[in-house]
């Protein structure tokens, strides 16, 4: 193989709303905490398990920031794609602290709601209904049930 690969694809709920900072640039960043879980029997006592990993997502890209600021709230159910990236930042008495998180860079990344979308124009807490928002926050499409399938673009 000729190169590397850099992909995070999840599927999640959010653990809290959406987290907007803004910088002096102008520029704006979105962190998420979604929380995707796996569950199992347990082979000894058959007992139904549960295990919830919880990730941390910077959202980077205008549009995308835009649209999970108006749309997403605690228990969205969304669509993440973007890459692994580790941060160095100093904390309030200079240390050196690291932390690794999934961005969704522009035009490097995608971000797709997947609650159903309810009557005020807002997503709930739903189950996934197809419908939502893709890169760069363009509609994917509502579907219609005479329509026997959609496609999504990129960008």
């Amino acid at each position: 193989m000729a190169g590397t690969v850099n992909k995070v694809i999840l599927i999640g709920h959010l653990g809290r709303d959406p987290e907007v900072r803004s910088f002096q640039s102008g520029g704006k960043v979105c962190n998420l905490r979604i929380a995707t879980s796996e569950t199992w029997k347990d082979r000894n006592t058959g007992e139904r398990r549960e295990r919830t990993e919880w990730h941390s997502v910077s959202i980077w890209a205008e549009g995308l920031v835009r649209l999970a600021e108006q749309y997403l709230r605690k228990g969205s159910k969304v669509y993440v794609e973007g890459k692994l990236e580790t941060r160095k930042w100093q904390d309030q008495t200079g240390q050196d602290r690291y932390t690794t998180e999934i961005a969704v860079r522009p035009f490097k990344g995608e971000l797709t709601l997947l609650d159903k979308r309810d009557g005020d124009g807002g997503y709930g807490g739903g189950a996934n209904q197809g419908g939502g928002y893709g890169a760069g926050g363009r509609p994917s499409g509502d579907f219609d049930d005479e329509i026997p399938f959609a496609a999504e673009s990129r960008i």
